[in-house]
């Protein structure tokens, strides 16, 4: 018998798998293989460079697997599948460094040395995100270079890191939303351990780390799992993306085997904090228990004991994901709260376009959401044509995740603008309070923190063929924006495919001091919302609209010590009568003014007495925090 046909030994019946599937490396330099291929009647791993050959057993249910001597960490290998020639890397490859297309390459996780074995990982509740892209977060664009950041977050009062996906996609850029090897991160940012380092360094800072990982699709280029088996995708179920994932149809065990299996993966080896499971509303199962109920028990089983957070993307707004796990619900700890967003644009910009035609941006609709979080819980939803989200009484604030920016909203301007360059500086102050100050998890985009100046647009690197169809169909999308369908709109659109269009997404870390106001603005807040007892406590407020364009929260604290955040999103405002029992002081005292978003620091006009004898008084669009007045100021 040639090497080139030598048979895999047997496993070792004292070495067992860590995981169903894939090459696990084993400590005398031999490596364990195992993979799904049920269309294969033959399955091999080719050794490179030197081609040798090792067959692995079928196992009689679709599955092969061997024993791979001399196959240390470091080398590279793929398979082959039959006898047709062809090979592939593996399905379940630990790293790609040529790429999708190109041979995988032997990873042992054991060998980093991680310094964070006191590291609990932190619950959803008292967090603040921060939704980040290697690439583009700073300009080198490389995991060593985001650590040098990551100090920069943490004085901030960052708490969890949401990490746009890292997996495995073609091309010298792009999203991470196109990613083909899930197990695997892209050669783009840095090697395998380069990314633990990140982790390590973020958890030696107090800061958790959640993935953004795809588990609804698969990348058009480098996905050669149908290779394997046909039965990865279902075409039962129409994909906004392309073909979906088969999670409830026949042979889907080892489908759901699969992504179960990577999302324990991410946070055993990697240490991972939790995950951001994207666009849950086409990952598609009718099983009795569904998917994502087996990956939220996977991920905490994986944590052996860290606390872990599970946030999903669901833009129909399905509550349910957030009960704990059983039928209809999958124990997630928390929803993007796309309506708060929504209804903050019409406010800040004045449009209501597209899919913010069913929001008006009023006081009412602030209120609301701060006290219930989503808007529509099941109500007509005259964009869509249908009924949108279900019931969400009693679900904890906390689980409504904030935002007035991430990587979607804004790419979707058609300009790639950020919010504080779409709407008024004193607004813009304002609402970034709103968000803060509020009971809801708040999560800041990449370089927010600092206003950042540059544009943040949709970036993909293709194939030609198919980069001019992501263009046009990137055109398409942003068209239903009747202000970007126009042809001169149209026209400037950056292409998704062009160097330039990445480069220019890139953050200038230098800003943070340019823009000092900024930074200060967040810094401040943040500080306010961790040692303030009342903010901290994350509790509903009572609201009321005082005006066309303003509106009042206050937050209840112990023994009176209550908070009021107002808001004013129109001219300078001055309410006589006060018939609104909300803006009475607790125990018939006085407030006091805490915090303005008018501060000279922050590049306001400055605030005058907000409450006098007489009156109140609201500067334009502006955001004030009041406090009782100590007894000590009162007899003062």
């Amino acid at each position: 018998m040639t090497a080139a046909a030598l048979p895999a030994r047997p496993p070792s019946p004292d070495v067992p798998r860590r995981y169903p599937v894939g090459l696990e490396p084993l400590p005398d330099g031999s490596a364990h293989a195992r993979v799904w291929a049920p269309k294969r009647r033959a399955v091999a791993v080719v050794v490179e460079p030197d081609g040798r050959t090792v067959a692995l057993e079928a196992e009689g249910n679709g599955y092969f697997s061997g024993l791979v001597e001399d196959l240390p960490a470091g080398s590279r290998y793929r398979f082959r599948l039959d006898r047709d020639g062809t090979l592939y890397p593996d399905p379940v490859s630990r790293f790609q460094p040529e790429g999708p297309h190109g041979p995988s390459q032997v990873v042992d996780p054991f060998r980093f040395d991680w310094t964070d074995r006191a590291w609990k990982g932190r619950p959803l509740r008292g967090q603040v995100v921060y939704e980040m892209h290697i690439g583009t977060f700073t300009p080198e664009g490389t995991w060593d270079a985001a650590i040098a950041q990551l100090p920069h977050l943490a004085d901030l009062g960052v708490t969890v890191l949401e990490v746009m996906p890292v997996s495995e996609f073609p091309g010298r850029f792009g999203w991470g939303y196109d990613g083909v090897n899930l197990f695997a991160p892209t050669r783009l940012y840095g090697g395998p351990d380069d990314m633990r380092r990140f982790i390590d360094r973020a958890h030696g800072l107090g800061m958790a780390v959640i993935l953004d990982v795809v588990y609804n699709h698969l990348g058009p280029d480098g996905n050669y799992l149908k290779e394997f088996a046909d039965a990865y995708f279902t075409g039962r179920y129409k994909n906004e993306w392309g073909e979906a994932i088969n999670f409830d149809g026949p042979d889907s065990g080892p489908v759901r085997e699969f992504f179960i299996t990577n999302a324990a993966y991410w946070v055993d080896e990697y240490h991972l904090d939790g995950l951001r499971l994207d666009a849950t509303q086409q990952i598609f199962d009718a099983s009795p228990v569904n998917v994502l109920a087996e990956i939220s028990g996977a991920v905490r089983a994986a944590a052996r004991g860290r606390t872990t957070i599970l946030i999903g993307e669901n833009e129909p707004q399905h509550s349910s994901l957030l009960r704990p796990c059983g039928e209809g619900a999958c124990g997630l700890d928390g929803l993007w709260n796309d309506d708060f967003h929504h209804s903050a644009m019409v406010a800040l910009t004045g449009r209501a376009e597209a899919y913010y035609t069913d929001y008006r941006g009023t006081p009412q609709e602030f209120v609301s959401a701060l006290r219930h979080g989503f808007l529509y819980q099941g109500q007509w939803y005259a964009w869509q044509k249908k009924r949108r989200g279900m019931p969400a009484w009693g679900v904890d604030p906390a689980a409504m995740i904030t935002f007035l920016q991430n990587h979607d909203q804004i790419a979707n301007s058609g300009n790639g603008l950020r919010v504080h360059a779409l709407t008024a500086p004193g607004l813009y102050r304002a609402f970034t309070a709103l968000m803060l100050l509020g009971p809801g998890t708040p999560m800041l985009f990449q370089g927010q923190e600092f206003a950042a100046s540059s544009p943040f647009f949709y970036f993909a690197d293709h194939t030609p063929k198919l980069a001019e169809l992501v263009a046009r169909g990137r055109g398409e999308f942003v068209a239903q924006f009747p202000s970007v369908a126009t042809l001169a709109m149209q026209a400037r659109l950056t292409a998704p495919h062009d160097p330039k269009t990445f480069e220019r997404s890139k953050l200038d870390p230098a800003e943070r001091g340019r823009h000092a106001w900024a930074t200060a603005l967040h810094r401040d807040l943040l500080r306010l919302r961790r040692e303030d007892p009342v903010f901290a406590a994350q509790a509903r407020p009572e609201g009321a609209v005082l005006d066309a364009e303003a509106f009042v929260l206050r937050f209840f604290g112990e023994d009176g010590d209550d908070r009021l955040l107002l808001v004013n999103m129109g001219r300078d405002l001055d309410l006589t009568p006060m018939p609104e029992p909300l803006l009475a002081p607790p125990s018939g005292g006085r407030w006091r003014l805490l915090w303005s978003s008018e501060d000279p620091v922050y590049g306001g006009g400055g605030t005058p007495a907000v409450e006098t004898d007489g009156a109140w008084h609201l500067p334009a669009r502006s955001a004030v925090v009041l406090g009782p007045e100590s007894e000590q100021e009162s007899h003062a």
